[in-house]
């Protein structure tokens, strides 16, 4: 298996859920080729209930160490794949480096994977609602990884 980055902006929610998910639907001995890193990262708590989701799931990701993504850290990377389009452009501008979005491999579409922020621009006063995105972002994710492997040698 190739080497798999998944990009967002804190590397605490949609990118870390693509890469937690992933290390738990591919063999033991690949799990090493999979990461994830935020193209800002900045210092941030991972959301309980998305901790409590993952767990749920199986995964426990109180390992978890959000990233920055670095030079080093693309680099390293055979398959970088962006959550959104604002990773996507980051990418290609700061980078000058074109990658597909998550959507695009699972799905063959070019959507994003929708932060809180963007699907809720007044999230704070929409709790029950932002509690549902971020469990069907879990869910969704999860049950796109299959996808995922069926289609990412072609990218």
């Amino acid at each position: 298996m190739r080497s798999v980055l998944f990009v967002c902006n804190g590397n605490i929610f949609r990118s870390m859920i693509a890469e937690h998910a992933l290390r738990a639907q591919i063999a033991a001995e690949h799990a090493d080729r999979v990461s994830s890193a935020g193209v800002t990262a900045n210092p941030q708590k991972m959301q309980p209930l998305v901790r409590a989701r993952l767990i749920e799931r199986g995964i426990d990701p109180a390992g978890h160490q959000q990233r920055k993504l670095t030079t080093e850290i693309l680099e390293g990377a055979d398959l970088v794949v962006a959550m959104s389009l604002d990773h996507q452009a980051h990418l290609a501008g700061q980078y000058r480096r074109e990658v597909p979005l998550f959507n695009r491999v699972c799905f063959g579409i070019d959507e994003p994977v929708l932060d809180i922020g963007e699907r809720y621009p007044d999230w704070q006063e929409r709790p029950d609602e932002v509690d549902a995105h971020i469990v069907g972002m879990v869910d969704t994710v999860w049950e796109a990884i299959p996808r995922f492997l069926e289609n990412e040698s072609r990218f």
